[in-house]
């Protein structure tokens, strides 16, 4: 008697635009559950110049799409119509996630309790400069910002949860935008092995990534469901002051925002990416 194939437990979709250096360590965790169909994993390359699809042609299982129009949002959505299996599972290409990790959120998502989920997320600061060490620190201490769909590269969708998105439209911060259309009881963060992320090493990049973020929050896009709003990410921040440490943290977190502000000014708008954290 022949045995059916597994079905897959969730769609993993992964937008790459010239990733060839960092494809393969993104993929390497997740190559045993493509190959067996116990994930069905999707790379989307988007305008790529380099490698990247070669690379990722390197792993059976994984599934290859190539377009020659340069949107993140646009190979999402791309993912999306080739994708086979729910839930979704939006991984940024530059993020290191584990099978199991995956599982537990596509698990979670699964049961119908949550619309959104995410797996643990945490900073890795190794080689970079006091400032940058010093605003992460004071991120990592508000709660908001920890229970949010942005910011840790990778997010996923119950069915439900997609049709409310529908499809992704053309925004700078896909994360955030999927952040404001559930509330806090409709998304969590997964208590699971937590995903890295390579933070920029220099001030001008964390600047330039922060200015990109800026963006993305001042695009036309759905009010936040819990109504957070600046004012009250300042009360949360100051709220975390508990030492000199922290209130240097919570200082040096005001200056970069303040900066980026400053720095956005009469700029054109472009996509930014920082370089320096794709080591």
């Amino acid at each position: 008697m022949t045995l059916a194939p597994p079905q897959p437990t969730a769609s993993v979709i992964i937008p790459a635009h010239n990733e060839e250096r960092v494809i393969a360590r993104t993929l390497e965790p997740l190559a045993s559950a493509a190959e067996r169909g116990a994930l069905d994993v999707i790379v989307v390359c988007n305008a790529c110049t380099d490698r990247t699809a070669d690379v990722a042609r390197a792993f059976t299982g994984v599934v290859i799409i190539e377009s020659d129009i340069a949107s993140k949002t646009n190979a999402l959505n791309l993912g999306d119509e080739h994708a086979s299996a729910w839930p979704r599972i939006y991984l940024d290409a530059d993020i290191v996630v584990t099978e199991q990790s995956i599982r537990a959120t596509a698990s979670a998502l699964t049961a119908q309790r949550w619309q959104a989920a995410r797996p643990e997320s945490e900073f890795v600061t190794t080689d970079t400069g006091p400032i940058v060490q010093a605003y992460y620190r004071a991120r990592s201490r508000m709660p908001s910002l920890r229970q949010a769909m942005w910011g840790a590269g990778v997010y996923g969708l119950s069915e439900e949860g997609h049709r409310r998105l529908g499809r992704f439209p053309e925004v700078t911060g896909d994360d955030l935008w999927v952040d404001r259309l559930f509330s806090p009881d409709e998304k969590t963060v997964i208590d699971t092995a937590p995903v890295a992320v390579r933070v920029p090493r220099t001030v001008s990049s964390l600047i330039a990534i922060s200015r990109r973020n800026l963006s993305g929050a001042r695009e036309s896009a759905p009010e936040p469901t819990d109504g957070h709003d600046p004012g009250g990410v300042l009360r949360e921040l100051l709220g975390t002051v508990r030492s000199p440490l922290t209130a240097i943290d919570a200082m040096v977190y005001i200056a970069i925002a303040l900066s980026t502000r400053l720095a956005r000014r009469g700029r054109q708008e472009r996509w930014e990416r920082d370089d320096t954290s794709r080591r």
